[in-house]
């Protein structure tokens, strides 16, 4: 199962002052997640920092 806390997706959303994923799901996707049946999600990237620095050497 993956990390939301590590994903790209996962932005602080100054208007809710918290913490929420950008995704835009649709409805079968949301009932997934929501249901707890999906073991990892799709849009899943790590918020790898320097992954800029590492393709500029």
């Amino acid at each position: 199962m993956t990390n939301c806390d590590v994903c790209v997706n996962y932005e602080y959303d100054e208007d809710y002052e918290c913490y929420c994923c950008m995704v835009n799901l649709d409805e079968d996707e949301m009932y997934r997640f929501l249901s707890g049946t999906q073991q990892e999600c799709p849009y899943f990237r790590l918020d790898d920092e320097y992954a800029v620095v590492r393709h500029q050497m």
